[in-house]
């Protein structure tokens, strides 16, 4: 009898280890997502600073082209709007509007040589361009860990903790196919 009360104690205590240690794995998984976001959002917000500086240079030499500045300040905006909302399927609409808006703005500034010769116009287009990459890749490392951590809590047996501590599934960050056409943004920097 007491036997087979310490191998029961045994498996209960490895069951409870097995839980902790299952647990615990969900629980990095969750935070790698919101460390993977928060990466985004501080590219975001440094982009967000930038833009400004960048239309109010080209103010100075645009004078006929208020509408293509106003289509990046009101894309500009829609993305901090869903960023502040957490709105992962709104930011992917506001980033592709932000992007056909760059897109536009630098073609539009081709046509003004003394802005594109401008040095603080440059320096701004290239920290901008830089920022791009950046979040892109924040952004392909955050779909990585929405996807490992939506795969982990849907498997046997981490759905069995998953479901009884509320894990969550999170959204990725996708885009519409007309939505990841390759922009080389790049080569519209240069005069």
């Amino acid at each position: 009898m007491g036997v087979t009360i310490s191998v029961l104690l045994f498996l209960v205590g490895l069951i409870v280890v097995w839980a902790i240690i299952m647990y615990n794995g969900l629980v990095v998984l969750k935070h790698n997502v919101s460390q993977a976001w928060s990466n985004i959002d501080v590219l975001l917000k440094q982009r967000h600073d930038e833009l400004p500086k960048l239309v109010e240079t080209a103010k100075q030499y645009m004078q006929y082209e208020q509408e293509t500045l106003e289509k990046v300040m009101h894309a500009r905006s829609a993305v901090r709007g869903a960023q502040d909302r957490g709105d992962i399927e709104g930011l992917g609409a506001a980033e592709n509007q932000l992007r056909a808006g760059l897109v536009g703005f630098y073609a539009v500034a081709e046509a003004y040589p003394e802005l594109m010769a401008n040095a603080s116009f440059q320096h701004l287009q290239q920290r901008i361009s830089g920022l791009e990459n950046m979040i892109a890749d924040r952004r392909e490392f955050y779909n990585a860990s929405v996807n490992i951590n939506n795969v982990r809590i849907e498997q046997f047996p981490d759905v069995l903790i998953a479901q009884l501590f509320r894990f969550r599934p999170f959204k990725l960050l996708t885009f519409h196919n007309d939505e990841i056409k390759d922009v080389n943004l790049k080569s519209l920097f240069q005069p």
